[in-house]
């Protein structure tokens, strides 16, 4: 037998960084996952190249046609090709998530950067509004201001999900700004007259993007998740207008005609999309936690 009582100091920690010098580059990674979500991306972004019918002709005489040799994914209750729609809409899905995930981190990182170096009244004031704020369900605020805004397009759409996400965040970000905001560089940048938006772009926001990094990653599934309810509900994108949701909102018809592919396929996708994302934000988090760990 081994006795332990008797041993080299750093002798389990070298043991320790030799097995992880090891490690394959991508355990632990989501390669799958992101392999997976870019394939999909570089199909929405090239539909026009592996499209095979028009997205948006109606074609009457082949209406609910189940997945076949001509139509791969069939059609739906209008006669459109869901597999030209599922790749052509799905940039729609795609962009509507960027856009709006866009609009939340920037207006996170402000605000949350702001209350982070603002006066304890202040920064007292601004976390309390942030926090009211978060306890209104989103997807009530998001058929609100819809409401007020009128009938929905691409940019109101993405607008109204991206100013009603970004309270999580905001709060992250003024917690990292509370722990660096008296450190030596950026007491020195305020000497030398650096502004607000200066001192965040140079100094505060590379210290803590990667602690929200993997919140903005979650922000993109949220935005897809609620422009696909909204979809569902009949209060988001005109059906014209080719998504992944409201692809799904023609479940209904659907269900009553028994053409399953309707609703399977679109469905697929969309879960396939946000999957995907769950898993890259979920790595992006435990690396950001191995970061500090390491500390």
């Amino acid at each position: 037998m081994t006795n332990h009582s008797f041993e080299l100091a750093g002798i389990r920690k070298t043991e320790t960084v030799i097995s992880k010098s090891k490690k394959k580059w991508y355990e632990g990674k989501p390669v799958v996952s992101a392999v997976i979500l870019i394939l999909i991306i570089l199909g929405c972004l090239g539909a026009e190249l592996i499209m095979t019918k028009d997205p948006t002709y109606m074609d009457l005489l082949n209406y609910n046609k189940a997945p076949n040799v001509e139509f791969l994914f069939g059609t739906d209750t209008m006669g459109r090709d869901i597999f030209s729609m599922i790749w052509y809409g799905g940039r729609i899905s795609i962009l509507i998530g960027g856009l709006a995930t866009v609009i939340s981190t920037f207006i996170a990182v402000v605000v949350g950067a702001f209350s982070g170096v603002a006066p304890a009244w202040l920064d007292e004031m601004i976390m309390r509004f942030t926090e009211v704020f978060l306890s209104i369900p989103t997807l009530l605020l998001i058929i609100l201001l819809q409401a007020i805004l009128g009938n929905a397009s691409i940019l109101s759409l993405s607008f109204v999900i991206g100013v009603t996400s970004w309270t999580s965040i905001a709060k992250v970000v003024h917690t990292e700004v509370r722990q660096i905001r008296n450190s030596e560089y950026i007491i020195a940048a305020k000497c030398m007259g650096a502004g607000f938006f200066r001192v965040l772009w140079k100094h505060l926001i590379p210290n803590f993007f990667s602690s929200i990094m993997f919140m903005v990653v979650m922000n993109v599934r949220t935005a897809m998740i609620s422009e696909a309810t909204l979809s569902f509900m009949g209060i988001g994108l005109p059906i014209e207008v080719i998504t992944w949701g409201s692809m799904l909102s023609l479940s209904d018809k659907a269900l009553m005609t028994g053409s399953w592919w309707i609703i399977l396929i679109p469905g697929l996708f969309l879960i396939a999309t946000v999957l995907c994302l769950t898993n890259i934000g979920n790595a992006c988090r435990e690396q950001t936690n191995r970061k500090e760990s390491n500390f």
